[in-house]
């Protein structure tokens, strides 16, 4: 067989992608490139590499697909090899087809076996003629009338999909022939804006399964091998949250099953590469094929933790024409890990993304952390919501699953909201500790999960201390008695959208009194740092870490990051925010994608005005209250900052 040595290669992605492929490429002795668009120009990645390539100056997302600047940077830099990475166009037939014309060895399968299973209706034929067992449902005529009528002969609840889709993009999940349309045109327009493709499939919905996904092997020597399951069960918005491997769902009869089915898969295609073979599981132990990944995936070091092997290696011997160096014999999986995917945003207010600067970003030293970011950097909303994952490794399953809360715990994420306090109490929550979490499992715990129980002081009257001591100078704080008490300070705290009226007072024992309402709590404090404070309530001895940026206080208290706001000096806001006065606010940065209305057009509460999309995910605005549209403030395609005016609307007088 050919071999397709190489010496430098081009890695077409950014970000903790990026980086993780150039960490095994240099460990192999290979030469790095980065590209990059405007907006991360100081990027990380960028700085660490060999050298880097601008390659667009329009839409930062739309510059990492720009396959003909990816290819003349390619050219530009002497590389001779291109890593995709794992997103962008790393599933991109066309993409793996122009490297192939330019001479470059694309690490990844061929053109045609990303065509063969990029397709969602294809791949599933070509599944079905392999013998692998695939949901039942129809891929077809996309006429609304046709695809409505063979919802129903499915049964509800149906799955809509989008054929060139991934990450839960161009999906939704429809309960009843009611909701069937406006589902369609929903998937639809996601799936264009996303691929450029609205073509969708259906699929009979599982009820409550497990997403199982069999990493796979194959090389252009004919040899195909799996590496075992992850469970991908724990996801919002069709898009996975937490990973692990092995599967608690998974014996190691049903492993060999599903690992048999899927290397017959891989050598059915003659694939060449990284691979994922997607499958949902039910409660009686059947298996059906989803989709495949012609890929590597986010969540690949579960499986490097539990295998001992570095994936990103196989991929780069693959590409270069070697055979795989190992056969099914010698895989043995050992140990348990978990991995977490720390997102920017918001998990208690419907998971809004959120961007902005982080001002202090400090990673535990004790699992693994993926990450491109460092104290001070943007986080754009131009991309994907994850800013890294965490991975803890352990013999069993507990032992991984407790040491990665507590990595969380201790995580730093100050300036941006995340969802760090959210996977804790994922990992924490009984369900998933017993192993018996399901894709429903979110939708099932939500409220559990965004509870604070952690106890203690209560985190806003934390807040207000801090500020109250901070604001006066934290070098004129002495512990000890206090010769008066100090006349009690009104302060106005906004935290996690409500604000607090509270008052504190420091004491004649030195201890501080913090009044809200009927709530009377004293709080005696031991030390006070740059960026520590140390204090003692209910005969508990506690310690929170901090960041003052001017009237903004940022605390990691209990395992749970605390952004609060001093508006003490501060105007009052009008009184209506949320739209009751008729003004549609952007509820997040992000792009316009689709404006519905125009000025004079009669609405209705609840009506869709505007879509934004930021980081990957599509938020509908709809309108607070019904009357008249009186102005539109923004166009498709424009950049909205979170709380303008989008929209105007005059309400009705009975609805005002």
């Amino acid at each position: 067989m050919k071999r397709t040595p190489f010496k430098k290669i081009l890695i077409a992605n950014r970000g903790e992608i990026a980086l993780r492929v150039m960490r095994t490429a240099r460990r192999m002795g290979y030469g790095v490139v980065a590209v990059y668009s405007t907006a991360d120009r100081d990027a990380r990645h960028v700085r660490e590499a060999d050298e880097a390539v601008h390659i667009g100056d329009n839409l930062p997302a739309q510059s990492y697909l720009r396959i003909d600047a990816i290819i003349e940077a390619a050219r530009r830099s002497g590389a001779d090899a291109v890593h995709p990475g794992y997103g962008f166009l790393a599933e991109n037939e066309d993409f793996a087809a122009a490297c192939r014309a330019a001479g470059l060895v694309f690490v990844g399968p061929s053109a045609e076996s990303i065509r063969a299973m990029g397709d969602k209706a294809g791949a599933k034929a070509i599944m079905m003629k392999a013998g692998v067992p695939c949901v039942p449902g129809f891929q077809g005529d996309q006429n609304e009338d046709v695809l409505a009528a063979e919802a129903g002969r499915i049964g509800f609840p149906v799955m809509i999909k989008a054929t060139a889709g991934g990450g839960g993009r161009g999906m939704r999940l429809v309960p009843d022939a009611a909701s069937f349309p406006d589902m369609l045109k929903r998937a639809q327009s996601e799936a264009q804006g996303a691929f450029g493709d609205p073509t969708v499939i259906l699929e009979r919905a599982i009820v409550e399964p497990r997403h199982i996904e069999i990493q796979v092997f194959g090389d252009r020597h004919g040899n195909a091998i799996h590496l075992g399951e992850r469970d991908c069960s724990v996801q919002r918005r069709h898009q996975k949250v937490i990973e692990e491997a092995p599967s608690p769902a998974v014996s190691p009869e049903l492993r060999a099953r599903m690992g048999e089915v899927a290397v017959k898969a891989v050598k059915a295609i003659g694939y060449e590469g990284a691979g994922t073979l997607e499958f949902l599981l039910d409660s009686s132990g059947a298996f059906y094929f989803m989709e495949m990944n012609t890929r590597l995936q986010v969540e690949h070091p579960v499986t490097e933790a539990i295998a001992g092997l570095d994936l990103v290696e196989l991929q780069l011997r693959i590409a270069a024409g070697e055979p795989l160096a190992i056969v099914q014999d010698d895989v043995k999986l050992v140990g348990h890990a978990i991995e977490v995917r720390l997102c920017a945003e918001d998990a208690g207010h419907d998971f809004m993304p959120q961007s902005g600067r982080m001002l202090r970003w400090e990673m535990p030293g004790n699992v693994r952390a993926e990450h491109a970011l460092e104290s001070g950097a943007d986080i754009p909303p131009f991309y994907d919501s994850m800013i890294a994952k965490l991975v803890a490794y352990g013999a069993t399953r507990d032992e991984a699953r407790l040491k990665l809360a507590h990595a969380l715990d201790r995580t730093l994420a100050f300036g941006v909201t995340t969802n760090q306090a959210f996977l804790a109490a994922c990992l924490r929550n009984p369900t998933f500790a017993a192993g018996g979490a399901t894709t429903a499992f979110i939708a099932q715990q939500g409220e559990a999960l965004r509870a604070q129980t952690a106890g203690g002081l209560d985190p806003s009257s934390l807040a207000a201390l801090v500020l109250y001591i901070t604001g006066r100078g934290a070098f004129e704080w002495r512990a000890g008695r206090a010769l008066t008490p100090s006349f009690p300070l009104p302060m106005r705290i906004e935290r996690d959208h409500k604000l607090h009226e509270i008052e504190i007072g420091r004491q004649r024992d030195g201890s501080y009194e913090i009044v809200e309402g009927a709530e009377r709590r004293s709080v005696s404090v031991d030390r006070v740092g740059a960026s520590e404070i140390a204090f003692r309530y209910e005969g508990l001895n506690s310690a929170a870490t901090f960041l003052r940026d001017g009237d903004r206080l940022y605390m990691l208290y209990n395992g749970a990051t605390v952004a609060a706001h001093d508006l003490t000096l501060a105007r009052p806001e009008p009184a209506d925010t949320a739209g009751g006065d008729g003004k549609l606010r952007a509820a997040m940065n992000g792009r316009v994608v689709a404006v519905f209305v125009q000025p004079g057009e009669q609405v209705s509460r609840g009506q869709p005005l505007v879509t934004l999309e930021a980081m990957k995910m599509e938020h509908v605005h709809a309108a607070p209250v019904a009357g008249v549209v009186s102005a539109v403030h923004v166009s498709e395609g424009e950049q909205a900052v979170m709380g303008r005016i989008v929209v105007e609307i005059e309400a009705a007088a009975d609805d005002a």
